[in-house]
């Protein structure tokens, strides 16, 4: 039975979808399966298909200083799962998007966190050193907005979703193969 990633996400405009197909593509790259789900019209199948990852990455835009309302909704839909326990000791990580440098960004991932751990979930950071951040760096580098909790992103509010810089998308990327691998090792600790 193979690792499988599930990535549970919300976009509103698109620049969150091309970050969930980074983590997607890092999930593969991994050798692991992954499983887009959005959540705004998430069926039951996609619930077991959540139930039955190794793996949980959220994603969602940072609306208003938090992830957005589609993605809140989801999040209070998980409480019949919270009580069974039904995701404890899974894995968990996530990724966003704002169109502001900062944007509050580092809440909406803390907000992912603080839901993986009220679930008994195990969150995996992005384990990348902040890029951009010399006078030998620039906007290309990974990690260019210096998050580490989960993957950050910028995209100008008044472009689509081809704004998504590919050092935002080699980010993400970057997360969804560190999950993957992180997966299949506590999964062959813990089987």
């Amino acid at each position: 039975m193979g690792t499988t990633v599930a990535i549970a996400y919300h976009s509103g405009f698109g620049h969150t979808t091309v970050l969930a197909e980074a983590v997607r593509d890092g999930v593969a790259d991994a050798g692991a399966d992954a499983v887009l789900i959005a959540v705004d019209g998430i069926t039951d199948e996609e619930w077991a298909a959540l139930d039955a990852a190794d793996a949980i990455v959220f994603g969602a835009p940072t609306y208003m200083g938090t992830a957005s309302a589609a993605f809140h909704v989801f999040a209070e839909s998980t409480s019949k799962r919270w009580a069974a326990r039904a995701w404890k000791d899974k894995l968990a990580s996530g990724f966003t998007v704002a169109g502001a440098m900062n944007g509050d960004k580092l809440h909406t991932l803390q907000y992912f966190s603080i839901l993986a751990s009220q679930h008994g979930m195990h969150w995996i950071n992005l384990d990348l050193t902040p890029g951009w951040c010399s006078s030998t760096g620039s906007e290309h580098d990974l990690n260019r907005l210096g998050i580490t909790l989960g993957a950050g992103a910028q995209a100008n509010t008044d472009e689509g979703p081809e704004a998504v810089t590919k050092a935002d998308t080699e980010t993400a990327r970057h997360l969804g193969r560190r999950v993957a691998t992180v997966a299949k090792g506590f999964a062959g600790v813990s089987r």
